[in-house]
């Protein structure tokens, strides 16, 4: 199963992302994963977010992967007892499942971050252009081209984590 997965933080960016990587990379040594953005904190006033969007392949049912994700949010300081729109150490969010729609009470696959925000689109259409993002059977990159990125500031930010 194709599976694509947001990383983000604003706490100890550089170092809980590039940490969250390596660790993803040792289950998956064929993730691909896109440049990494700057972005200003949306919904609340804090410091700026690194982001990045990783493809991988896996045969793990979608909970165990929440659940893999979840664990290694919390070995890297995540505290959920925070607000929503909060700065956070990691933040490892499961975009897609395949061309799978699933809801359970922890997640809503594939998430409408997808279409909302540009640090969630540009990168899926930097790194999976042609894909189809199912609910609104378009690529990704028609998606992005179409998309109104106004107040959504981000720059592509050098990254190195292999």
């Amino acid at each position: 199963m194709i599976v694509y997965i947001s990383l983000g933080s604003n706490i100890d960016a550089d170092k809980n992302i590039r940490s969250a990587l390596v660790l993803l990379k040792k289950e998956q040594p064929e993730m691909l994963v896109s440049p990494m953005y700057q972005t200003s904190a949306v919904g609340f006033e804090g410091d700026d977010f690194l982001n990045c969007i990783a493809k991988i392949v896996t045969d793990k049912s979608a909970d165990d992967i929440f659940a893999w994700f979840r664990q290694i949010e919390v070995n890297h300081g995540r505290d959920r007892n925070q607000p929503k729109f909060a700065s956070r150490s990691l933040d490892i969010d499961m975009l897609t499942y395949g061309d799978k729609a699933l809801k359970t009470d922890n997640y809503t696959l594939p998430r409408d971050e997808i279409t909302k925000y540009a640090f969630v689109l540009k990168p899926l259409a930097d790194i999976a252009p042609d894909e189809i993002y199912p609910p609104e059977n378009q690529t990704y990159l028609n998606l992005w081209q179409g998309f109104d990125a106004t107040g959504q500031d981000m720059k592509v930010v050098d990254f190195i984590w292999e």
